[in-house]
């Protein structure tokens, strides 16, 4: 899917320093929650998307500087004090407005979970402009190509800021291991399509030192993340095992660098591992399956049938073979998987697998797609390793001033009276949306974190069969289906 096209299209429509956290601290993973209580909470995130670059009088100062010592320093020191607003992505000041505020809700969470995308859209672009001095357009489709002297300058400055966020996630997480997927925008490649295999090596010690260190032997995380920007931790101890997929890789146009069959291979046998071991499994992914509800909704407003779609109309996340392939492996497995997180689409959303399996999909800390920052704390059952509930805590950009942190948006059982498992909750609210406008109107409001400044408005009576049928067909001729006789 084209997410940094569709960030273009946005921010070319849509033309409080904080005190920094420390860096020090041990990475140790946390021990597993030993409370008497039966339940646990765990933060989640996805989509910061932190944008070294939004002050482009900072440039040079940030290439000649170390990350970990001296960024900090040169961001406080620049005049652009507020947070991002729609239609940016993150700068300094969100990026550590959010790290504080998880920090808060961190409790006695034993672990962090981040979907990915930690590299703000068009660095490499905006880098080339800064580099020869040429002012960016917005977006930066102007700045000159990169000669191999600027290329590799760009990509050691993409490495100082992964280092610099990496280092940030970390203080905010505390000695709690941070569970991660790559994002298609952690990459050198201005396509955007997800991370190269030079990317994966140069960045691998980063990723295990900040966020895994000892729930994983570093040679086995070595040798898959670097070969495919994929791995398993065991972060909890023997009874849990997660999965950090790279499905950038299972996107049709993906990067030819990794090997999805491979990948797919892999996490058989990790399932069957898993299995055999009685352990639970979370999995951990960027591009979620199924349809880009998005595109489709603007390609089906665009030929004048929002309520109906076709095969050119539609717009699939994965290949279909590969989804194929992964949908089988899950059922191969059944009840080894408690728990499925994506990012990606920034939108509060969720899909229903054929398998059974319910995959939940966080909103995003960027609001480059107009949405409101906003981040998920779930309620985990100690005995099951499911999810049971969450809370959602966002940044409301809609305010007049600004607020000075996040706030709380909407606990998932008051919300929608639910009771039991996240996963068994989701599959019952389904059909729920389609009959009951109160549901149907507070799953909207959500879905764009309770934003106002998008672009355009995605949900509407019209186009609500294109969310809804993302929610529980999977397949393109099924969704297909769906859509035309919602």
């Amino acid at each position: 899917m084209a997410k940094n096209s569709r960030c273009l299209r946005l921010v070319f429509i849509l033309s409080i320093a904080l005190p920094m956290l420390g860096c020090g601290g041990s990475n140790t993973p946390a021990p597993a929650p030993t409370s008497t209580s039966s339940v646990y909470q765990v933060v989640t995130v996805s989509d910061l998307h932190f944008n070294p670059l939004y002050d482009t009088s900072l440039y040079s100062q940030l290439v000649a500087a170390d990350p970990a010592t001296q960024w900090p320093g040169i961001f406080q020191s620049s005049a652009k004090k507020a947070p991002s607003m729609a239609g940016a992505d993150t700068n300094y000041p969100l990026l550590m407005l959010t790290l504080n505020e998880m920090n808060k809700h961190m409790g006695t969470s034993p672990v962090v979970l981040f979907t990915g995308d930690m590299l703000g859209h068009y660095i490499p672009q905006n880098f080339s402009c800064a580099y020869y001095n040429v002012p960016p357009a917005v977006p930066p489709t102007n700045c000159p190509p990169l000669d191999p002297t600027a290329s590799a300058a760009m990509q050691q400055f993409i490495d100082k800021t992964v280092a610099f966020v990496a280092l940030q996630i970390r203080a905010a997480a505390g000695n709690a291991p941070v569970m991660f997927a790559v994002g298609n925008i952690d990459t050198y490649d201005q396509a955007a399509q997800g991370p190269g295999s030079i990317f994966l090596m140069n960045s691998a010690k980063t990723f295990y030192t900040q966020f895994l260190s000892n729930s994983v032997n570093e040679q086995t995380f070595t040798t898959t993340f670097t070969s495919g920007g994929y791995y398993s931790a065991q972060p909890l101890g023997s009874n849990l095992m997660v999965i950090g997929l790279n499905t950038n890789s299972f996107v049709d146009g993906g990067p030819t660098s990794t090997d999805a069959n491979a990948e797919l291979d892999w996490l058989n046998f990790q399932l069957a591992t898993a299995q055999a071991a009685g352990q639970k499994v979370w999995i951990l992914m960027h591009v979620p399956p199924g349809a880009n509800s998005q595109g489709t909704a603007q390609n089906a407003v665009k030929a004048g049938t929002p309520s109906e779609v076709n095969e050119q109309t539609t717009e699939m996340m994965w290949d279909s073979g590969i989804q194929e392939t992964f949908l089988q492996t899950l059922e191969n497995y059944p009840g080894v998987v408690t728990l499925m997180l994506a990012g990606h689409t920034h939108m509060d959303e969720y899909r229903i697998l054929s398998t059974g399996n319910v995959l939940e999909q966080l909103p995003s800390i960027s609001p480059c797609f107009g949405n409101n920052p906003a981040f998920k704390v779930l309620t985990i059952g100690q005995e099951t390793l499911a999810a049971t509930d969450y809370q959602s805590y966002y940044f409301n950009l809609n305010s007049v001033p600004l607020p000075t942190q996040f706030a709380s948006l909407y606990q998932f059982s008051a919300a929608y009276g639910a009771q039991g498992s996240l996963s068994s909750s989701l599959q019952q609210l389904y059909p729920l949306l389609a009959g009951n406008q109160a549901q149907e109107n507070a799953y909207t409001n959500y879905y764009e974190s309770s934003a106002t400044a998008l672009p355009w408005d995605p949900i509407t009576s019209a186009t609500w069969p294109i969310f809804a049928c993302t929610i529980s067909q999977m397949d393109g001729p099924d969704y297909i289906d769906c859509v035309n006789t919602y």
